[in-house]
């Protein structure tokens, strides 16, 4: 009896949740794709259902999720489509995850306190995720909680390309809004023409969230454009704090960038009446510009689509980011 072997081809699916559709949907053109069709609905208590209209037998699937508000629905919604994936018979399953939800929850500070960040990577194993993606973690650490390859991806370049396009590099300093994120002022500051560098001396209150006072620049910023950089802004205190305190040691303006734009409130409030020329982000989580003149808006979805294209073809992720690591 003579056997006849279909010929099987690697099949590449793009899945999103329901918390960004409209990043799901730029990353899916520009991988040349359509998402695949999925049914996702909340029963009248609150549980979540999800079903692929499509079959996933055999296919490198990638389920991308953007951890914004309700934070903790949209993580359990990226779970159970992984599971359904798993169920399904998916041959890969990568999660994506550009904003990782509990990042700075990565370690114990005092006694009977969780590390929430490594129990969401237990959760993503535990539900099925092969892979992880992820865009500038809160700290490197994370990428050890997940037993499996994690892409460290980072939006500096993005962010760097636009600042060098609409402002002049001969007057530009890099300030880090804390002593903890100098060595990634450094990188930019390499970046930015070998930008002069400076950072804001801090403290912050282990008893309450969201507390932080700023107190002094260390650092000559008199009549320099600050380039004031962080990973992520939350409620927006740190860095309308540390903007008001760079205008008082004599700085000219103060441009703010981040990868990540919590904005809980009142960040909005704080970030445009701080003074502040500009605030810009990525659009790892959604942002609502309406009403906020200062804010921009940079998209991620080809940073996200190319790791994805890598890690499909088996190729080279840290070609996306050689010297950034």
């Amino acid at each position: 009896m003579t056997a006849h072997w279909k010929q099987t081809h690697k099949n590449l699916m793009l899945f999103s949740g329901r918390a960004h559709p409209e990043l799901g949907e730029a990353v899916a053109k520009e991988l040349g794709i359509e998402l695949t069709p999925t049914t996702a609905r909340d029963f009248a208590n609150g549980e979540i259902f999800v079903r692929f209209e499509e079959s996933v037998r055999g296919s490198d699937c990638f389920v991308l999720q953007s951890h914004t508000q309700p934070l903790n629905k949209w993580l359990m919604e990226q779970l159970i489509m992984i599971d359904a994936l798993k169920r399904g018979s998916a041959k890969r399953i990568t999660a994506v995850l550009p904003f990782y939800p509990y990042a700075r929850q990565d370690k114990k500070h005092r006694g009977r306190e969780p590390i929430s960040a490594r129990l969401v990577a237990d959760l993503l194993a535990a539900a099925g995720a092969d892979r992880i993606v992820s865009v500038d973690l809160h700290t490197d650490q994370i990428q050890g909680f997940f037993d499996g390859p994690v892409d460290h991806m980072h939006a500096m370049p993005i962010l760097t390309e636009y600042i060098t396009s609409k402002y002049s590099l001969d007057n530009i300093c890099v300030v880090s809004p804390d002593a903890g994120r100098v060595k990634v002022a450094e990188k930019w500051a390499n970046t930015l023409n070998d930008a002069p560098m400076a950072f804001v001396h801090k403290t912050r209150s282990v008893d309450v969230a969201n507390e932080v006072v700023s107190n002094r620049v260390v650092g000559d910023v008199s009549g320099k454009d600050c380039v004031l950089l962080d990973d992520m802004i939350d409620t927006g205190g740190t860095i309308a704090g540390a903007c008001k305190i760079l205008k008082e040691a004599g700085a000219n303006s103060v441009i703010i960038a981040c990868t990540h734009g919590v904005f809980s409130d009142p960040a909005r409030e704080r970030l445009s009446q701080c003074g502040a020329e500009e605030v810009i982000t990525t659009n790892t989580l959604p942002q609502n510009t309406e009403g906020w003149d200062n804010l921009t808006v940079l998209s991620i979805a080809p940073l996200v689509a190319r790791t994805i294209s890598e890690i499909f073809e088996n190729g080279s992720v840290t070609t996306l980011f050689e010297g950034q690591a």
